[in-house]
C-alpha cells in the first residue's frame, strides 16, 4: 500500500468560515461538521479539518496541485471577492502569479492565519 495523506487538520478561530473560505475559493463541496471538526472534503482519499484548539497557535502552509482549468478559477475566485494573492511566499508581487517550471503559482492566506499555495507544476518537474 503507498503512503498517502488522509486529512490534514488545521488550526482556526472561526472553523466554519475558514472552512467556508477555502471551499469556496477553490469550488469545493461546502463543508460539513466531522465530529468536533468541520471538514472540507479536498477530494475522494484527503479532507481538510477545521477546529478551535486551545491557546494560540502558528500559521500552516499548504500547497494544492491542481489542473490549468482549475487555476484559472482560483485565480478569478481571489480577483472577484478582492483576495490579496501574491506570485512569492515572502508576499512581495502582490496580484501577481508565478511561471516557476512551466506553470504557474499563487499564494494567498485565509482568515485563520493560513497560507496556501495553488500550483499547476509540481516544484523540479522542469519546464
Amino acid at each position: 500500500m503507498a503512503v498517502r495523506i488522509d486529512h490534514l487538520s488545521l488550526a482556526a478561530h472561526d472553523p466554519r468560515a475558514s472552512a467556508q473560505f477555502l471551499a469556496d475559493v477553490l469550488g469545493l463541496p461546502d463543508p460539513h461538521p466531522w465530529g468536533p471538526f468541520i471538514a472540507v472534503d479536498v477530494d475522494e482519499t484527503f479532507t481538510i479539518d477545521y477546529a478551535t484548539p486551545p491557546g494560540e497557535w502558528p500559521g500552516q502552509h499548504v500547497a494544492f496541485l491542481v489542473g490549468e482549468d482549475e487555476f484559472d478559477v482560483v485565480l478569478a475566485t481571489l480577483q472577484h471577492r478582492a483576495i490579496t494573492y501574491w506570485a512569492d511566499p515572502r508576499q512581495r508581487w502582490v496580484g501577481q502569479y508565478n511561471t516557476n517550471d512551466g506553470g504557474r503559482g499563487l499564494y494567498f492566506d485565509d482568515p485563520g492565519g493560513h497560507h496556501f499555495e495553488v500550483i499547476t507544476r509540481r516544484y523540479g518537474s522542469g519546464g
